[in-house]
């Protein structure tokens, strides 16, 4: 007898194209491919609507407002309370989920105190990465997060083993995956040239970064490495290098970073070192555009001090991008150096300097790098991940049989597909404990 679908929540803490919001997009219609009832919840910004690309996922959105002068604490505590206030409203039995499963602390902390006051049953979390704050606020909300679900997951097992060691939590590994039909590669090198037009890049030698200018990404050192590059990438292919800097829609405030990022572009073009416009800060965009720019990229450049997984490197080896990357654990539990990828010191300029130009003035490696990529990139798929997010829903107590008759009575969390405005919202009660039972999972 085949189990009955199960009713699941996915929740995530943003609308824009961030790694974890992909994560639960894609997670999310691969469920539903499967035959599960799926709704996702995120938190929107004025003059949004929407996530960044379509799905045929039903959602709720609930709105918070920009408030560009906040201090970081306050918004993350704002946003909480904003999803707790929106989860609490019209109760009514019955109309619970099997799983709720929050992708980031945000909605994570929220959940915990719903569950906490007797709202929901269990908590699932996954953790993409764990952050260095320095704001007790944050530490707070990311710690709880960390050890109030019921459940934790991890993308990698160098998180896994982070987990284990500094939270004492046993985590449970679902990598990610990729959409093989939306990443596809260009057919040769006049279908390159042809995104690289579309995207407004025509003649360029294209280094493309994905995830804006933040401490993460090592935009910085990137930014040395494309300087030091650019002459011989423009001697080599007789085209004009072009660094092309996607997304940088993120919760936290990286204006400092920026600043010096800025700064040292405008010493970079004073002094010689780069061509005016040769750095295209893009911003977020949209998805059938990040597609081509995979296309049209002649590299990747991907030099993170810290990811969870990569999101962006099976992207763009599935959209048959040669890449380059840091050279840190977590990457190199699926990639290897000169099969799919050249693997660099995140710390050394020079080092990454020398494997872009390699990448790309290299005919032999780069159809090396292509091909690896390739055969990487279809080992990941979200099929499978969500077939093992599935199992993991069905160990827990009452999921197996998938009809939600053992799961305590919760909200009718706004079963519409619509945006509350604030008259909608109502602050979460006093009682309801802000922090979660390290003893809980």
């Amino acid at each position: 007898m085949a189990d009955a679908p199960l009713s699941i929540a996915l929740f995530t803490y943003s609308t824009r194209p961030r790694g974890g919001v992909v994560h639960t997009l894609e997670l999310a219609e691969a469920l539903a491919a499967l035959g599960q009832r799926v709704r996702l919840f995120a938190l929107e910004k004025p003059g949004r609507s929407g996530f960044f690309r379509p799905t045929s996922v039903p959602a709720s959105f609930i709105p918070v407002d920009e408030r560009p002068d906040e201090e970081m604490g306050d918004r993350v505590t704002r946003y909480i309370d904003a999803y707790v206030g929106f989860l609490e409203r019209e109760p009514g039995p019955g109309h619970g989920f099997d799983v709720y499963h929050a992708e980031d602390c945000i909605s994570a902390n929220a959940l915990i105190r719903l569950r906490a006051a007797g709202r929901l049953p269990w908590v699932v979390r996954t953790v993409h990465h764990v952050d260095d704050f320095t704001s007790p606020s944050l530490i707070s909300c990311q710690h709880d997060s960390i050890v109030g679900p019921d459940t934790i997951l991890v993308v990698s097992d160098w998180w896994r083993r982070r987990l284990a060691e500094d939270y004492g939590i046993d985590a449970q590994i679902v990598h990610n995956g990729v959409d093989l039909e939306r990443f596809r590669p260009a057919l040769d090198d006049a279908a390159r040239e042809a995104e690289r037009a579309k995207v407004g890049l025509a003649g360029s030698a294209v280094v493309l970064a994905v995830g804006g200018v933040e401490p993460r990404k090592n935009s910085i050192v990137l930014l040395a490495a494309f300087a030091q590059a650019a002459p011989e990438l423009a001697a080599t292919t007789g085209r004009r290098p072009v660094l092309a800097i996607v997304g940088g829609d993120t919760l936290f405030d990286y204006r400092d970073y920026r600043t010096a990022f800025d700064l040292e572009l405008e010493r970079l073009v004073a002094g010689g070192q780069l061509e005016p416009g040769s750095v295209a800060r893009l911003g977020p965009v949209e998805e059938d555009r990040l597609q081509s720019l995979y296309r049209a990229a002649d590299v990747l450049a991907f030099p993170s001090v810290k990811e969870g997984w990569g999101l962006a490197v099976l992207e763009a080896q599935a959209s048959g991008t040669p890449v380059v990357a840091s050279d840190i654990e977590v990457l190199r539990e699926y990639l290897v150096d000169g099969r799919d990828a050249l693997l660099v010191a995140p710390d050394d300029p020079a080092a990454l300097s020398r494997a872009i130009v390699r990448a790309v003035a290299e005919p032999a490696l780069a159809a090396t790098l292509r091909a690896g990529g390739l055969a990487t990139a279809r080992r990941f798929d979200w099929q499978s991940t969500a077939r093992r997010h599935l199992e993991i829903y069905r160990s827990l107590p009452g999921c197996s049989r998938g009809d939600g008759t053992d799961a305590p009575p919760a909200a009718d969390w706004g079963m519409g597909s619509k945006s509350l405005g604030p008259s909608d919202l109502r602050p979460s009660s006093p009682t309801i404990p802000r922090r979660g039972r390290p003893d809980s999972r």
